[in-house]
């Protein structure tokens, strides 16, 4: 074994970088032994330093992180800081003076992650991140090296620990969205400001990157068409239950059956009781990966919090030091694909359409009228009952596969009819 430690900078120290301080203290021992050589933490980078860290040499803290990653003999830099700056400066930073990186940062990864991966390729370092994407859950690395030889045909996953536990919860107990949201707020589970979770923004920064590497192709946060999950009430919940199935925030990321594209979406949606991410509580994170040769696999367990995702960041942080030792870097960035991102509009799944109605004859005609006139053929309807008060019912229609720009032509339609009330709810129904 080498004698002499790799030495790494840690940039952030808070829920997640005092576990990876902490993990690296506590398995100094086993990580040398892995890894063929000692891991000593260098340094600290804190916005805080007068704050007490349990376990963490006040020598090392330092708030210039800048001065810290330009050190010549900082080996590898772990950065768990997030947002976009001053991330990407001191991570292209830490490339140009020798530092390969480790990050959990999705946003950044998301937005950027094509130039990271050129800026490490250029100074012939190492980027891995595993960390970004379902918190303790293997899912890049079997995707990037696992899955190398096969063809990835889809990714669907349940990706942000959040909105699973409210979803869950509505489900679970009949609670509205606020109590659920209220509970996880409590739990810890959900931010003072829960709207990068409940508006889609985390799952989709998440999708964006796996599907760059499900693909070998770019896919940037602004490509994935995004939905929140705030608006899906108890009477979804039990239009889902009539038809057999739960309702989940899900990240989808699809190649088109041609080959000729991809596409990546996160929305709320019907998924039946049967497909195991039913199944998935709580705030935990499963990922279902369909592809040629291996079929079908899941991947699940834990999304979020400080140790499970300080296990990922660890995971990564052993591998490059590896290839430190051994004078080589990992899998970089496959783009050779260079796929193009169809719009929303293109994508094709069924749908579940509550409508409220004139309770009158003609009425159930005229609206399998306008599907027709769209090329959006009804699979079943349903009469949910009268509604109190005007002589209305609620009408819900379940339809074969169309695609979303002739959904939403269908919609706008209904919209226009003296007989429809409303449009109550739409949701799309996938898994099946």
């Amino acid at each position: 074994m080498r004698t002499r430690p790799l030495k790494v900078a840690l940039l952030g120290c808070g829920v997640v970088g005092s576990e990876v301080a902490r993990i690296m203290t506590t398995h100094a021992d086993d990580l040398a032994a892995r890894i063929g050589a000692p891991v000593e933490l260098a340094g600290v980078a804190v916005r805080r330093p007068s704050k007490v860290r349990a376990g963490i040499d006040p020598a090392l803290v330092t708030t210039d992180a800048t001065a810290l990653v330009k050190r010549g003999d900082i080996d590898v830099v772990v950065e768990v800081i997030g947002g976009i700056e001053p991330a990407r400066a001191l991570i292209t930073t830490a490339f140009e003076h020798g530092a390969s990186v480790v990050s959990a940062n999705k946003a950044l990864l998301a937005q950027d992650g094509a130039a990271l991966h050129a800026a490490a390729d250029e100074h012939d370092a190492d980027l891995y991140y595993e960390a970004a994407v379902a918190g303790a859950i293997p899912l890049i690395r079997p995707l990037r090296e696992s899955l190398a030889g096969d063809k990835v045909n889809r990714v669907l996953g349940i990706v942000n620990g959040t909105t699973n536990f409210i979803l869950d919860k509505m489900d679970s107990t009949g609670a509205g969205y606020q109590e659920a949201l209220d509970e996880a707020t409590a739990l810890g589970y959900a931010e003072a400001d829960p709207t990068a979770d409940v508006e889609g923004f985390d799952a989709a920064a998440k999708a964006a990157i796996l599907a760059g590497i499900a693909f070998h192709t770019r896919v940037r946060l602004d490509d994935v068409y995004r939905e929140g999950m705030i608006e899906v009430t108890a009477a979804d919940f039990a239009s889902a239950k009539a038809m057999g199935c739960t309702i989940k925030l899900l990240a989808i990321c699809e190649r088109a059956a041609d080959g000729g594209s991809v596409t990546a979406r996160v929305h709320p949606a019907m998924i039946p009781l049967t497909h195991p991410l039913a199944s998935v509580r709580g705030a935990y994170n499963a990922v279902f990966v369909e592809s040629d040769a291996a079929g079908q696999l899941m991947f699940y367990g834990p999304g979020a919090g400080g140790a499970p995702t300080a296990s990922a960041v660890l995971g990564d942080l052993v591998a490059v030091c590896r290839n430190k030792l051994s004078g080589a870097t990992g899998p970089g960035d496959s783009a050779y694909t260079q796929l193009p991102v169809s719009p929303m509009g293109e994508v094709v799944t069924r749908y579940h359409i509550s409508l409220d109605v004139a309770d009158k004859p003609g009425v159930l005609a005229q609206v399998a009228t306008v599907f027709a006139e769209h090329g959006v053929s009804i699979d079943t309807v349903r009469q949910q009952g009268r509604l109190d008060g005007g002589g209305d019912a609620s009408l819900v229609v379940v339809t074969h596969r169309a695609s979303d720009a002739s959904l939403t032509g269908t919609v706008e339609a209904l919209r226009n009819l003296d007989t429809v009330r409303g449009v109550a709810s739409i949701m799309r129904v996938e898994g099946e």
